[in-house]
């Protein structure tokens, strides 16, 4: 199944923020996939300070289906873009 980076913004000072968020991405995960809409799993998230700039993946049949698992987790994304890990590539 494809990976999504969800791009949101959150600044330095509300970091502590990032940990509440991942709660809401993985429940709202949950709630799509046992309600049987679609299965998408949160996987992790990324922040970047400096940026103020905060990645959260899932794991989604496509970026649509990201964009509906963070929208209702209220994670307000800014873009959704397919990723690819280097461990899913072969060398």
């Amino acid at each position: 199944m494809p990976s999504f980076l969800v791009e949101t913004y959150l600044a330095r000072g509300r970091a502590g923020e990032r940990v509440t968020s991942e709660r809401r991405a993985r429940a709202a995960a949950d709630e799509v996939t046992l309600e049987r809409t679609s299965h998408v799993r949160f996987e992790r998230s990324i922040h970047v300070p400096e940026d103020e700039i905060c990645f959260f993946v899932f794991a989604a049949a496509s970026s649509e289906e990201a964009a509906q698992v963070a929208q209702r987790a209220g994670l307000d994304p800014i873009r959704v873009v397919e990723a690819i890990s280097s461990d899913e590539e072969e060398l």
